[in-house]
């Protein structure tokens, strides 16, 4: 490739197009971008709205083990050599996607160091919150995790954040997301909109004063369950 094309390769654009083995898909709520067990072989990149990632043991149990939000990738498993999905992705509410077909990525990754190096950071990013999330289950009480699961879906210490939770993400995602019931998710929001730290107007908006009560640890919560 040319090297002025190189130059003033932009991955955002790249990654907001349609072109040669990339679609531009619109997913309702409720709607899967693909399921557990289908062929691995796209790679897609969130440009508007949420995705739950769950996924289900051979018993029929699940698990929502990740809540995506625009800039982040997903399905990108199959660029490991990995031939089914391990999880289920589906739309919180309206969400456009970019779908791209893996030989795709794999050629823009070999001709594009920009893409790669946006590519890294997104990666590094995902390993760096998979070890918190780790830690944080291991660690701290269901209702620190469920204060962090709020602070991080608000967007706290993002650009453009803290911003409304939509309700769509419910007490039943919430407790599977930091594994408890829905019934403590239910207490601990209650407790935690007594005392300021959040209100319900449509969405959920969370406060300051709940970021600080995680940073000065006053949340003690009852256990690690």
């Amino acid at each position: 490739m040319p090297k002025s094309q190189t130059a003033s390769f932009d991955p955002k654009v790249f990654l907001a197009t349609a072109g040669a083995g990339k679609k531009i898909l619109t997913l309702a709520r409720g709607n899967n971008a693909y399921a557990q067990g289908d062929v691995a072989d796209t790679v897609f990149y969130i440009q508007k709205g949420r995705v739950k990632l769950v996924v289900a043991s051979d018993k029929g149990k699940e698990a929502v083990v990740g809540i995506l939000e625009p800039g982040q990738f997903f399905g990108e498993g199959c660029l490991s050599g990995r031939a089914t999905r391990a999880g289920t992705v589906t739309a919180l509410g309206d969400c456009v996607v970019t779908a791209i077909k893996k030989e795709v990525v794999i050629e823009t990754l070999r001709q594009q160091p920009g893409f790669v190096d946006f590519f890294m950071a997104f990666l590094l990013s995902r390993n760096d919150r998979i070890e918190e999330d780790l830690i944080d289950q291991l660690f701290n009480s269901s209702e620190r995790r469920l204060a962090r699961q709020l602070l991080l879906l608000a967007n706290f210490g993002k650009e453009g954040g803290p911003e409304p939770i939509d309700l769509k993400i419910n007490q039943e995602t919430l407790a599977e997301m930091i594994g408890t019931t829905r019934s403590r998710v239910s207490r601990f929001m209650n407790k935690f909109r007594k005392l300021g730290f959040i209100e319900y107007n449509g969405s959920i908006h969370v406060h300051k004063s709940l970021l600080h009560a995680v940073l000065r640890d006053k949340l003690h919560g009852e256990g690690h369950v």
